[in-house]
């Protein structure tokens, strides 16, 4: 062997060598999970007597001591077709991830086979070529050298959208289990409001008797039958929308739980109450509702892959050097022992050189892409915030007025006895006892709209608040105390490594 070959051998092992130890230093800016306003960690704007700061639980629908809707939600959790599109979802990104970590390790690619024919081609003798068996095979090797941390990068980038992806899955839960909720409590609502106004319809129509029997007697005039006669197909009239609306919700929660509308579950048409909270709302500050939102950690995690692919637009700037290997085999009549073998070992060094237009264009892409999340999520926490104060305002105006509403209807039901009281003394004409009525029947309608409102408010809060997710999952680091952190981008490479 020349002696003079050594060092130029000695420097070809020390290339891959020197990039192996090298491959620690990845290109990009470190990720880092923005902050959030501090004033969104304090108590929510909209308090009242209502609601109470104690943190809710994550299963709130328990709150409500119902074993059916416990069932039904679990029933939902188990069937709903939307969360299952969610969990495959989350599948394929986990896949995906773990395609992106398989770069860690050498690709191989291995090859063989057998074919019988004759190659004419390649005999050397004279005369036809023999037929014969001729035997292939080979194996490939080609690991990439993450010199500058693009693999790395890529790979972070995969898991922050699995993370962001489980995150939407959890959002897909929070919707299911408030809808849920809220056909299984609009349900029993409509079907006790259903019988309010059958007995509104009932109401009226005994006035109708009273009013009819007194005009045979002569006490009462047609005039006040037709009025009565009115008042009882008006309050009977009511009746229909009511069933129609108690159907739908009926409906949709079949859908809920996976089932078709001839699968209502017999729990739900059996209802005629809504159940309710024996105390006032949990509803937790902003600080715990930052944590508990899970679009809020779909959108960080989102932030959080699209600033890994600036490291990975950043190592697309440096030269990529992959270590190659190759073995193959080829046997037949002509080819046997040492000539059925080749082999090939080395470096592969590519690099976008001199013309790194496309690169730096994508490294520009990604920087704005990263801007663009970074904004996204401001809007996410704002619009969080936002969202919660809305429900809870329109949650406590809900209930100040069915306050006032139950007292109207005391009132007004007072009034019509002693309309009635009066009428049949002949005090008064019926007119009044038929102003009285419709005073009575309008003001148990108001109510039973009133307990409908409530209902759907109530869970509106406990689905702004962000629960129904399984417990456990990862917050994303999300402090609504620590000050922002600059995202700093590394300066543009110039085309030298």
């Amino acid at each position: 062997m020349d002696k003079r070959l050594l060092p130029v051998r000695a420097r070809w092992m020390a290339a891959p060598l020197l990039a192996v130890i090298l491959a620690g230093c990845a290109r990009g800016p470190d990720y880092r999970a923005p902050d959030t306003p501090p004033a969104a960690a304090g108590p929510f704007v909209s308090q009242s007597a209502y609601t109470r700061t104690a943190p809710p639980p994550d299963d709130w629908w328990r709150l409500y001591d119902d074993a059916a809707l416990n069932a039904l939600v679990a029933r939902a959790f188990d069937a709903n077709a939307d969360l299952l599109q969610a969990q495959a979802n989350l599948a394929r990104a986990r896949a995906i991830y773990d395609e992106a970590r398989s770069s860690l390790w050498p690709a191989t690619l291995a090859h063989g086979g057998a074919q019988y024919g004759r190659d004419q081609a390649a005999w050397a003798g004279g005369g036809q070529a023999p037929a014969q068996w001729s035997y292939s095979g080979g194996l490939q090797i080609a690991y990439e050298v993450d010199l500058y941390g693009r693999v790395r990068r890529d790979i972070e980038a995969a898991r922050y959208d699995a993370e962001s992806m489980a995150a939407a899955r959890d959002a897909v839960r929070v919707a299911v289990a408030a809808e849920t909720t809220r056909a299984y409590t609009d349900a029993c609502t409509l079907g006790d409001a259903i019988d309010i106004a059958r007995a509104s319809a009932g109401l009226a129509a005994d006035n109708l008797r009273l009013v009819s029997s007194r005009l045979q007697a002569g006490a009462a005039t047609q005039l006040d039958v037709e009025r009565a006669g009115a008042a009882a197909a008006r309050a009977q009239a009511a009746v229909a929308p009511l069933q129609g609306q108690r159907q739908a919700a009926l409906f949709e929660l079949a859908a809920l739980i996976g089932k078709t509308p001839a699968e209502v579950p017999a729990t739900a048409r059996q209802c005629r109450h809504a159940p309710s909270l024996a105390t006032a709302l949990p509803v937790g500050d902003g600080a715990s509702l930052l944590r508990r939102r899970p679009d809020l950690r779909q959108a960080e995690r989102g932030l959080a892959a699209d600033t890994a692919r600036i490291g990975v637009a950043t190592a697309d700037l440096y030269p990529r050097i992959t270590l190659g290997a190759s073995a193959d085999y080829f046997r037949n009549g002509q080819l046997r022992g040492n000539r059925s073998w080749s082999f090939a070992l080395g470096p592969l060094i590519s690099w976008e050189f001199p013309h790194m237009a496309a690169a730096r264009s994508r490294l520009r892409q990604a920087r704005a892409q990263a801007d663009a999340s970074l904004a996204a999520f401001d809007a996410a926490v704002l619009r969080a915030l936002k969202e919660t104060e809305q429900a809870l305002a329109a949650y406590n105006a809900a209930l100040t007025q069915r306050a006032a509403l139950l007292q109207a209807r005391e009132r007004a039901g007072k009034a019509f006895d002693l309309a009635r009281q009066r009428y049949r003394a002949g005090a008064i004409a019926y007119l009044d006892v038929l102003v009285a009525q419709d005073e009575f029947i309008g003001a148990r309608a108001q109510l039973a709209a009133a307990d409908l409102r409530a209902g759907a408010e109530r869970v509106a809060v406990f689905r702004a608040l962000g629960g129904g997710w399984q417990t456990g999952a990862d917050a994303a680091g999300l402090n609504p105390t620590r000050a922002r952190t600059a995202r700093t981008d590394p300066p543009i490479p110039s085309a030298r490594p």
